[in-house]
């Protein structure tokens, strides 16, 4: 069977999501000695994107995003790791779920690593609480059910604002987060019964300043409801960094 990551990298004015990409390909190489594919704006059609506010920045951006659905086809394996290309691979953690039984993981749960921010209202979305999955981290293989997923996702892009009233989203931002989730309602016929990756998703969120210490290792300073300052070291321990401008620092400061 074969295997590889998928990243997909569409830079705005701001962001080398390109960078992040090739940096995180070595982390993966290093970690799981798989190859990576990193899919660009030749690959996808960038006029789709829209813009959002990016907290680390103070400003509103251009955001390319809505490309996801495809991979799928993109993918040249049997199996595939789709991963953000701000997720910091820093051990083998994912090759238990290349090791797995399952067709289509995804993480169901994240959280701050800080435990300062409460995640509720970020693992679940809309008027109708419905259950939010992280399209941060995929494994899929080629098989039925996953073709049925990205269909059902590419069906919610295009429908977008169909989909996003009868969820009652509240925002009018299409994200892979909503349209996955969307996708596993209807596909598991609103069961709930979708394996999810067995860990919750570590997460740094923006306002929080991310350095990295040596290779694999990171700390995240923080201040505290009081106003202390305080931090924790991240070891040998994947996560998401949802704030890019200190993991792009990192990345410039690592070539």
């Amino acid at each position: 069977m074969t295997t590889g990551a998928l990243i997909f990298a569409i830079n705005n004015e701001s962001i080398d999501y390109l960078a992040m990409a090739k940096w995180s390909a070595a982390n993966i190489q290093r970690h799981l000695n798989i190859p990576t594919r990193i899919v660009t704006a030749q690959d996808c059609d960038t006029q789709q994107g829209h813009t959002r506010w990016f907290n680390d920045f103070g400003q509103v951006l251009n955001w390319h995003n809505q490309s996801r659905v495809d991979a799928y086809q993109l993918s040249p394996w049997d199996q595939t790791l789709l991963l953000d290309a701000d997720y910091v691979v820093a051990s083998d953690q994912l090759g238990i779920l290349l090791e797995s039984n399952q067709e289509f993981l995804a993480h169901r749960w994240a959280y701050d690593v800080t435990d300062k921010n409460n995640f509720t209202g970020l693992n679940w979305f809309g008027n109708l609480k419905t259950p939010q999955w992280w399209a941060t981290v995929i494994m899929f293989r080629k098989c039925d059910r996953a073709r049925l997923i990205f269909e059902a996702m590419a069906m919610i892009k295009k429908h977008w604002g169909h989909y996003n009233k009868l969820y009652h989203v509240r925002s009018p931002i299409y994200r892979n987060d909503f349209a996955l989730s969307i996708a596993l309602e209807i596909v598991n016929g609103h069961t709930q019964t979708t394996p999810d990756i067995p860990w919750p998703l570590a997460s740094v969120v923006p306002d929080r300043k991310l350095t990295q210490l040596a290779m694999d290792q990171y700390r995240v300073d923080f201040e505290t409801d009081a106003q202390k300052s305080r931090y924790i070291l991240l070891k040998n321990q994947d996560f998401h960094a949802m704030g890019k401008r200190d993991l792009g620092d990192i990345i410039g400061n690592s070539t």
